[in-house]
């Protein structure tokens, strides 16, 4: 195994190769405390998760952990399915720590740090929710658009908000708010898609006045304000009349920031070069995309990708070529990634129209195609009726297990298995579940090492229980916020302490922009003037 001190790592991250920086934690354990560029890669999501970061397995990798060697087994796994320049950092954080080097808590780090920055550095505007509300009250000419996902709006919403997630924004605006002389407000839970929304429409030039909400839905909550629950308006689908507005605006946004602009035929030979790592990503609202998209794409919406870059793109230094079907959506999240200091970021010319023949296949991962012992969610009705000693395992994410579990199941973390071996061993059947069953499939070998039971997999997963129409028992308390080790909790998942929680996250953020100060491989800017991000 070759092994790295945090010195050498620390050159690689500098000298502008590609470099992929793998944490082999728990999404959880992460957001604790890790490298700045490190992306997650937890064991319990390796197989899926790496396939989805690494497009090529030759690139440059070095695999961290907190030093207790599950770095190790994450680089052995990286080179037994064919990767070749595999590294891991000796020590872990504390060797990276102790060499006088930064550590940062929390995730999506990247994204979050430049939101702060690009509200320093533009001079975003914002309001504090008490104005706000007297604003909404008194019929003040505004709309307030919310730039987080549906799910997230409809779950909790500022009154009279409207879902336009962020890479949405500068494209639907001109159809939204026609009159010049209307307020916007952008928010979001807490404060980067608030500021990238907001600054987003004001780097396109639109006339109106643009503030964002200070700190989001976690500000209105904590100065005592309600937000609503359950509520659907978004905006309307479809290509909006202002298109052609929009991409002019996009345009110049998208030049000032120097984004790449190639034809279908340059896409081609990216995807020929075997020397550089290419993500190709749709940056189209999720339902376009589901709707027809390029061969091979990965749809990785607008505002959520500036927000969390970390979730697509795995390497450092690779090429991002990103599609849409006009052009505006693409140019705007392509002008924030060269600002976050993505060096090769393009754009394809006509878009969707332009790359329309087939492509490479879809991320794949293999091992799903093992053979497993399948139950569908009759066969598992009978086995629990039939009383032959049945246990139901749900290796799903905590917080879902939370929201939603098959009743009686146990859940757990597939990288921490031999903690359930107990109730495992006295199972005489053991059916493994998981939202839509494939990390089920995935666990299958682990699971029968620690049990003699005959081990089946839920076809379709804990989805496919649900939409037969069979109960879920919902309960928040398990498992315990402690034991939430597979994700980095929000303060709004807590049990307990909700506040200090949002307190804590609030502060967390706006501290980032000094942070970074701190560490000299963050740089953010404009082209010819990118610096040292302070």
């Amino acid at each position: 195994m070759k092994r790295i001190s945090a010195k050498t790592l620390h050159g690689w991250i500098t000298d502008g190769q590609e470099l992929a920086l793998l944490d082999a934690r728990e999404d959880g354990e992460f957001g604790a405390s890790h490298l700045f560029w490190a992306v997650p890669c937890g064991l319990a999501r390796k197989e899926i998760r790496a396939r989805a970061l690494l497009p090529g397995l030759a690139v440059r990798i070095c695999c961290v952990d907190d030093g207790r060697g599950i770095a190790e087994t994450l680089a052995e796994w990286l080179e037994s399915i064919g990767a070749t320049d595999v590294a891991v950092l000796e020590g872990g954080t504390p060797a990276w720590a102790a060499a006088g080097y930064v550590l940062f808590s929390g995730v999506n780090v990247p994204s979050k740090a430049f939101g702060e920055w690009v509200e320093h550095h533009y001079g975003t505007e914002s309001v504090d929710p008490p104005e706000l509300k007297t604003w909404i009250e008194s019929g003040r000419d505004m709309v307030v658009l919310d730039s987080r996902t549906l799910e997230e709006f409809t779950r909790m919403s500022i009154p009279t908000g409207i879902s336009v997630p962020g890479g949405e924004l500068a494209y639907r605006i001109g159809d939204l708010v026609p009159d010049p002389k209307t307020l916007v407000v952008v928010n979001c839970a807490g404060r980067t898609r608030s500021i990238l929304g907001a600054e987003s429409l004001r780097r396109a030039g639109i006339p109106n006045k643009v503030v964002a909400l200070r700190n989001g839905t976690m500000g209105w909550e904590l100065a005592g304000l309600r937000c609503d629950r359950g509520r659907t308006e978004k905006f309307q689908p479809g290509t909006p009349k202002t298109a052609a507005l929009a991409l002019q605006r996009a345009r110049a946004f998208a030049e000032t920031s120097g984004v790449g602009v190639i034809g279908a035929m340059d896409l081609t030979r990216f995807q020929d070069d075997p020397e550089r790592t290419l993500y190709v990503l749709d940056v189209r609202d999720p339902a376009e995309f589901r709707a027809g998209h390029r061969p091979g794409s990965r749809n990785a919406p607008g505002g959520q990708l500036v927000q969390a870059t970390d979730g697509w793109i795995g390497v450092l230094n690779a090429r991002i070529v990103l599609v849409d079907d006009t052009g505006v959506r693409a140019r705007m999240a392509a002008g924030w990634l060269r600002q976050m200091g993505h060096r090769d970021v393009f754009v394809v010319e006509g878009g969707l129209e332009a790359v329309s023949a087939p492509g490479s296949a879809p991320v794949a991962v293999p091992e799903l195609g093992a053979a497993v012992k399948l139950v569908d969610v009759t066969g598992l009705v009978h086995l629990q009726d039939s009383g032959a000693g049945t246990l139901v395992l749900d290796l799903g994410r905590s917080v879902d297990f939370r929201d939603g579990h098959i009743p009686g199941a146990l859940w757990g973390v597939r990288s921490r298995l031999e903690s359930l071996q107990p109730q495992l061993a006295a199972a005489r059947h053991v059916v493994i579940t998981s939202p839509d069953g494939m990390l089920g499939r995935l666990a299958v070998v682990e699971v029968e090492a620690l049990t003699g039971a005959t081990v089946h997999v839920l076809d379709g997963g804990t989805d496919a229980w649900h939409a037969f129409g069979r109960p879920l028992v919902k309960d928040r308390t398990t498992p315990a916020d402690d034991a939430c080790v597979d994700f980095y909790l929000r303060p709004y998942d807590r049990n307990s302490g909700v506040q200090e929680a949002m307190n804590a996250y609030l502060s967390w953020e706006i501290d980032l922009v000094r942070e970074i100060q701190r560490d000299a491989t963050v740089r953010f800017g404009m082209p010819g003037e990118a610096h040292a991000a302070a």
